[in-house]
């Protein structure tokens, strides 16, 4: 597992941070947002793109490139996985990202209007679209197996990881590099989540302005970073003594159908997707202990996906813990799903769930258990992860723990 998040980008300092609620959110100050009704994001505070990339391949590509190679090469060493002119043809990369190279596209329109066509640059378009994730990290790592990129808004890691998964089980690659990456905090971006009315406008008091399933919630906070698994067959796995931290057992799909943003009332999408995911998993809704909401901190999402886990799990709902990382984190679109694999990852590593932070008045019509404000030990078996994207997109994930 590779991430790079706001609140770190070592997998131990982030899940402590996780762990305790401590969101590094602030005042974003990398453009003036005085016009904006939202000025604080959850930016990344501690990366260093030199030690991924060359200062020639960083000026060529927007910093999401960076952030998903980075986490990609993370997340090969973190699984000790050798790549060789010998395997290099059976391992694959399938990473993407919600909105792409933003601000590089920003940057390169700016320098177009102050200089004309020649300023712009050569590289701007491998510099910015989004299958340049998987495309640079499969030319610095040599991986020449299945290179593919997925774009479903913020369900786009999700759908990732889970097609990742699949092509292992049809035999395309024996390990598959899988996530997503995003750095959206820029001039224009803002400008339109802020048009749309979508995120939080919480802006004194940033550490609790993500507040999933809280009656006073009012949008999400935007954030970026990475978020990459290293996914591979089991027997190959044994062969070369890898840790094994969780097996995907289970991937579902489906559409709304319903509207561009918003999901129906009765979140009948999100059922159908955790239900596809749970039969693709061979298990009952009673066998999954922990679910990682999508849990953005919107007044009418939260809501929806409630709804649609109590129509999936029926009366076991009462007895599932669910959180919202959210809440610490951020919203970071196209990588969320990934990043949140990690931490339904982690939660079954350490046998612990992670808080949702900030619920202090628990919505009455987000009826379940939310994990509210502090960790949690318990007993993790399985666990679901949630992404709906725009487009009324969605995916689900079960991990389940190795024996």
């Amino acid at each position: 597992m590779g991430i790079i998040s706001p609140v770190g980008t070592r997998l131990d300092d982030v899940w402590a941070n996780i762990c305790e609620g401590n969101a590094q959110i602030g005042v974003l100050d990398e453009f003036d947002t005085s016009s904006y009704p939202t000025r604080i994001a959850g930016t990344v505070k501690d990366f260093d793109a030199d030690q991924y990339l060359s200062k020639k391949d960083q000026r060529k590509n927007d910093p999401f490139i960076h952030y998903g190679v980075a986490a990609s090469m993370e997340a090969v060493e973190h699984a000790g996985l050798e790549i060789s002119e010998q395997n290099g043809h059976r391992i694959g990369i399938a990473m993407g990202s919600g909105i792409g190279g933003i601000k590089y596209i920003e940057d390169n329109h700016y320098k177009m209007i102050a200089g004309g066509a020649r300023k712009v640059s050569p590289f701007f378009i491998p510099g910015s679209i989004i299958n340049m994730i998987s495309g640079q990290a499969s030319i610095l790592q040599h991986i020449k197996g299945p290179n593919i990129s997925i774009v479903t808004a913020c369900a786009t890691s999700t759908h990732c990881i889970g097609i990742a998964g699949r092509s292992i089980a049809h035999g395309d690659a024996d390990v598959m590099l899988a996530g997503g990456a995003e750095h959206a905090t820029t001039e224009l971006a803002m400008a339109g989540f802020c048009s749309a009315r979508a995120m939080t406008t919480r802006n004194d008091d940033p550490a609790a302005a993500s507040r999933p399933f809280d009656i006073d919630r009012d949008g999400f906070l935007l954030s970026n970073g990475a978020g990459c698994l290293v996914l591979e067959e089991l027997e190959h796995a044994k062969a070369r003594g890898a840790t094994i931290y969780a097996e995907l057992i289970g991937f579902g799909m489906s559409g709304d159908a319903f509207h561009i943003t918003s999901p129906p009332a009765d979140g009948d999408g999100a059922r159908r997707c955790m239900t596809a995911a749970i039969q693709d998993a061979g298990i009952d809704p009673a066998d999954v202990d922990y679910l990682n909401a999508h849990g953005t901190s919107t007044p009418v999402g939260d809501i929806g996906e409630t709804i649609a886990i109590r129509r999936t799990f029926g009366d076991a709902a009462d007895d599932l813990i669910v959180s919202s990382t959210k809440s610490t984190t951020g919203h970071m679109l196209g990588a969320a799903g990934a990043v949140e694999a990690i931490f339904s990852i982690l939660a079954i590593r350490n046998q612990v769930i992670p808080p949702t932070m900030n619920l202090d008045n628990q919505d009455p019509a987000c009826d379940l258990d939310y994990t509210a404000n502090a960790a949690r030990d318990a007993r993790v078996k399985t666990v679901v992860s949630n992404s709906f994207g725009f487009g009324g997109t969605n995916g689900s994930l079960v991990f389940r723990e190795f024996q």
